[in-house]
């Protein structure tokens, strides 16, 4: 989920070509939302669709909603019998509430979560649920250190990562303010492997835009290099590389 549409940085074939994982291990939090049949569900940050489309699948309503053009340009290529929605996580709103708002590894991208949890708690009807999962304190951290010491060793100074990586009690105390109760919680290390030799690579392509724009073009590769220097000893095992995740996964009801 981007937050700039203005300068849209995703890219929707890498992200499906070798980052599916981020929407398969999604399912899992569909699980936990149990949409029902004729109930009506937002799919928050849907990216191209592919977990809506699962949501779906239960014969409930789902709508999909990202802030990126190019994501929702491809969620309604693939799936044009659902509706996708163009507009910004922080502010937005429905003229019919949700029965559940749900959302996979978006809302680590936010930039404030209460402006973002003060939407989701206006979408939904008293009693509805939330079902979320994203990147949790301490997500990526190796990976994280290795991409902000690269670049600064070629900018000369330190670009720090975008992320929301809440702990539990920050994100539910946020929930908490505006009238979500936290049913359960919990903080799950996820060590994920990334596809091919250039994995890590590929990934940094994907989700590392936030440097990558900062930095000359020509200069693009010895960053990967020193990405992969630096990460190597934490993050290469077994001729793999992996992404170090730990994931945030919140149940929360509306009063």
């Amino acid at each position: 989920m981007a937050n700039e549409p203005q300068d849209d940085q995703w890219k929707p074939t890498l992200y499906d070509g070798k980052h599916s994982f981020v929407w398969k291990l999604g399912a899992s939090v569909v699980e936990l939302l149990a949409p029902k049949p004729g109930e009506r569900i937002l799919d928050l940050g849907c990216g191209t669709g592919q977990l809506t489309a699962q949501i779906a699948e239960t014969e409930a309503t789902v709508v999909g909603l990202d802030n990126s053009q190019a994501m929702i340009d491809e969620a309604r290529q693939l799936f044009p019998q659902f509706e996708f929605q163009l507009s910004d996580a922080h502010d937005f709103e429905f003229d019919e509430p949700f029965d559940g708002v749900f959302s996979n590894a978006a809302l680590h991208w936010i930039k404030e979560p209460t402006k973002v949890v003060e939407s989701i708690s206006r979408s939904l009807k008293v009693n509805g649920r939330l079902a979320v999962e994203f990147g949790g304190q301490g997500n990526v951290r190796y990976l994280a250190q290795a991409i902000e010491t690269a670049s600064r060793s070629l900018l000369g100074h330190l670009v720090p990562h975008p992320w929301y990586f809440p702990s539990i009690a920050e994100f539910g105390s946020v929930l908490e303010q505006h009238g979500l109760e936290v049913i359960q919680a919990a903080m799950i290390d996820r060590p994920t492997p990334l596809e091919g030799a250039d994995g890590l690579r590929n990934w940094v392509r994907m989700f590392g835009q936030h440097w990558l724009t900062q930095i000359p073009t020509d200069k693009h590769t010895a960053l990967f290099e020193l990405v992969e220097e630096i990460a190597r000893p934490n993050l290469f095992q077994d001729s793999v590389w992996q992404a170090d995740y730990r994931r945030i996964r919140v149940v929360a009801r509306k009063l």
